[in-house]
């Protein structure tokens, strides 16, 4: 029982890890990334679509992202999708590809930035802490109900903890990793 538990919360922990390296990616760093923008929502054919759903994205230049609308006619809806988004980049058009130019950040730009990480890494750090709580309480549970032993439950809160320092410690990592990114000129 306690075994289940562990798993589920090692999944779990794993999924907020992968959730904060998909938030670290869209912060833009001065060099052009698709990842910046592919999942960026578009309200298009009267629902909400994905932008890499709805066009090729490219970056034929360190400094450009290019959008290919796979249909012309959400050309406008997209242009608006990047515009409404806090990426900061002013889109141009030439009818058929949209031009995305990524500008050197200034010095006051990039601390705004290292400030976005330090706010999505304590996200992910709030994450695993949760996932944390919830097997807690699911394995004190579990020992009431006589499911477990008292041991038990305490050499799994052990291992729980260590699973919850690690993936933390996972997470601080992809923050280090990325604001070092953001930082360099």
């Amino acid at each position: 029982m306690s075994d289940e538990i562990l798993l589920d919360a090692e999944e779990r922990m794993d999924g907020a890890v992968n959730a904060a390296r998909r938030d670290f990616a869209a912060v833009r760093t001065g060099r052009a990334s698709t990842s910046l923008v592919e999942h960026l929502t578009v309200d298009v054919y009267g629902s909400k679509m994905q932008l890499i759903q709805l066009a090729n994205l490219g970056t034929p230049e360190a400094q450009l992202i290019t959008v290919t609308p796979f249909d012309r006619t959400t050309m406008d809806a997209i242009m608006r999708a990047i515009q409404m988004s806090d990426i900061g980049i002013t889109p141009s058009n030439d009818g058929r590809t949209i031009r995305l130019p990524v500008l050197p950040l200034t010095e006051q730009r990039r601390k705004e930035m290292v400030k976005q990480i330090h706010a999505k890494t304590e996200e992910g750090r709030i994450a695993v802490r949760n996932t944390r709580r919830h097997a807690m309480d699911s394995l004190k549970k579990a020992e009431r109900e006589g499911e477990i032993s008292e041991d038990e439950e305490r050499r799994a809160s052990e291992q729980l903890e260590k699973l919850t320092q690690e993936y933390v410690g996972k997470i601080e990592a992809l923050a280090k990793e990325k604001e070092r990114e953001l930082l360099e000129v």
